[in-house]
């Protein structure tokens, strides 16, 4: 009686061996399909993953099979990031005062690059930074690359800039004099050699990240003196920009704090994660020196949609000032590609939404690499897939079925009681 019971056990808690994946599997157990019409020709294609199917798939997409007829295709996804650090500090070298400017060179590194961002200290002034391009510190051949106007308008509440926005250059050395006073209607501003205080250079701007836009929204509601954007954002898809369309007419200079809350949906404000950052736009002349910035995104890496759906809320702080005519505001994330080589033109089938398959491993991601006769595709809209069934479960049945396992350890016990009343009586007797 006792190894019959302990034989049945044994055989509840049996986890039935998953069948081998086949190449089947994704186009029955996959609740969504999308069409990637080829251009002209086969050969590598790539085409840009959107929010929603971030939204369907399983985490990291591990999810995503792409068949030709019933071949099944290899793929690589790649994100769009820099291909270079995303700053890089350049040494400031022989630092002085040549009359009333500064001078001093600076030691870039060994890349192409853009932009160079000045470490400046002082507020409320007004620079000229005249730059040249050279092989060596003390090289008599330099090349010029421009005047560039700085500021830093703090009084105005039209925050600052000291970025040098260059032609693409790889110049060893450069060579930067320059030249500041205080801004209009501002005192106390002294020029001296301990304002530059370093530099650092970012990617250069071929070598930023791309965006695709995950959601937007033109409905902007006034709340007090802050104009704010709402979001429901799906599950699993990520979000690194929020960025801000203006009317075309609008033409005001204007610096405005901006605060990014995520929080779980169905939580309190009190439990969102906060993201500050600044919107401004700075369109002057002063002293004779033409000023021209504007950044109208925000850095914003959102993680509470990991997890299950989020509610985003976007706020723009107007203080006194009228409030901005936004009339738009976007939530991004870097851009995803999924890339492949199909063996002929005819359209490919891409199949997702299914939790229980493994992550494929191919070759093709290990060794992809872009080519310059990478072609571009769409992805078709998003269908449910008709031949869709539920996988199978082979959990083991004590998962599937906690509470009959309490059950029948409950007959099991009373069986063993019965067992051992009567062995009892008959030791008795």
């Amino acid at each position: 009686m006792r190894s019959a019971l302990l034989m049945l056990l044994l055989f509840w808690q049996t986890v039935a061996a998953p069948a081998p994946e086949t190449a089947t599997d994704a186009q029955q157990y996959s609740r969504y399909q999308r069409t990637i019409s080829l251009p002209d020709g086969a050969g590598q294609t790539c085409a840009v993953i959107d929010g929603q199917m971030f939204s369907h798939a399983a985490p990291s997409l591990r999810d995503a099979r792409l068949y030709q007829d019933a071949q099944e295709i290899p793929y690589a996804i790649t994100l769009s990031e820099p291909a270079q650090a995303d700053s890089t500090a350049a040494r400031v070298l022989n630092l002085g005062m040549r009359g009333h400017s500064i001078v001093f060179d600076l030691a870039m590194p060994p890349r192409t690059y853009t932009d160079v961002e000045l470490d400046l200290a002082g507020r409320d002034y007004l620079a000229t930074a005249t730059v040249t391009g050279l092989d060596t510190p003390q090289s008599s051949n330099a090349t010029r690359l421009g005047v560039f106007t700085l500021f830093d308008l703090a009084t105005q509440h039209l925050w600052h800039s000291t970025t040098l926005h260059l032609q693409e250059s790889s110049f060893p050395y450069l060579h930067v004099v320059l030249t500041a006073s205080p801004a209009p209607g501002t005192h106390g501003f002294s020029v001296t050699p301990r304002m530059v205080k370093g530099a650092t250079v970012p990617p250069s701007r071929e070598a930023q990240s791309l965006y695709t836009v995950v959601a937007e929204t033109t409905l902007i509601t006034q709340q007090g003196r802050q104009s704010v954007a709402a979001f429901a954002l799906p599950e699993r898809v990520p979000v690194e920009r929020v960025s801000f369309v203006l009317a075309s007419n609008f033409k005001t200079n204007f610096s405005r704090a901006v605060h990014i809350f995520d929080r779980p949906r169905g939580t309190p404000k009190s439990a969102a994660e906060i993201i500050d950052g600044t919107i401004v736009r700075v369109n002057l002349t002063q002293a004779g020196r033409e000023i021209r910035q504007q950044q109208l995104s925000v850095p914003a890496t959102l993680g509470a949609n990991l997890q299950g759906p989020a509610t985003v809320e976007v706020a723009i702080d107007n203080g006194d000032d009228a409030p901005l005519p936004v009339i738009d505001v976007r939530l991004e994330m870097r851009q995803r590609k999924l890339c492949f080589s199909a063996p002929t033109a005819q359209p490919v089938t891409l199949f997702y939404g299914d939790d229980g398959i493994a992550t494929p491993e191919y070759d093709y991601a290990r060794l992809f690499s872009v080519t310059a006769q990478t072609n571009r595709a769409p992805l078709g809209p998003e269908q449910l897939n008709p031949n869709y069934h539920s996988r199978p479960d082979t959990r083991a049945l004590t998962e599937r079925y906690p509470d009959i396992l309490w059950v029948a350890l409950l007959a099991v016990i009373c069986i063993l009681a019965v067992v051992a009343l009567r062995s009892a009586r008959s030791v008795h007797h």
